[in-house]
């Protein structure tokens, strides 16, 4: 399945899969290491912690190689004027102004403004232009904003 991305969240997640591959995976075998140096593995409480934490390692790398593999990396020069994965949107709801990016899933993170294209404001918002009036249905109101800008 494809992945939308910006530029900046293909490369941190390329800096994360680095991270683990080169850091936390070197720390995890130390740590199995010096657990099996104890002896006896079936009641090692260290060794079976070391463990499991490899196999979340493992896990969050095989993620992050199948993301980079299913990038599709959006470049924001070409919008047109409607909003797309990457844009940046100025929307008004009432007398409130608020600034969105639309992004990936992955790099969601509404606290900052950065709206995945997958949520109901981010498929809502896809497509329009500047000057639209969108309603946005949430699970129990709807919204409605006008879009001010699209960058």
């Amino acid at each position: 399945m494809s992945q939308y991305l910006t530029p900046q969240g293909l490369e941190k997640i390329k800096k994360e899969l680095d991270y683990l591959k080169n850091v936390e995976r070197k720390k995890i075998a130390q740590r199995l290491k010096k657990a099996v140096s104890y002896g006896d593995l079936s009641e090692n409480a260290d060794y079976s912690q070391a463990r499991e934490d490899q196999d979340l390692v493992e896990q969050r790398i095989a993620s992050l190689e199948d993301m980079i593999k299913n990038a599709v990396v959006i470049n924001r020069k070409y919008h047109l004027g409607y909003v797309q994965v990457g844009s940046k949107v100025k929307v008004q709801n009432n007398s409130k102004i608020m600034e969105l990016e639309i992004v990936g899933a992955q790099e969601s993170d509404p606290s900052k403004g950065k709206i995945s294209c997958e949520s109901p404001i981010g498929r809502a918002l896809i497509n329009k232009r500047k000057g639209d009036i969108v309603d946005i249905k949430l699970p129990r109101r709807e919204i409605k904003y006008k879009i001010l800008e699209v960058d």
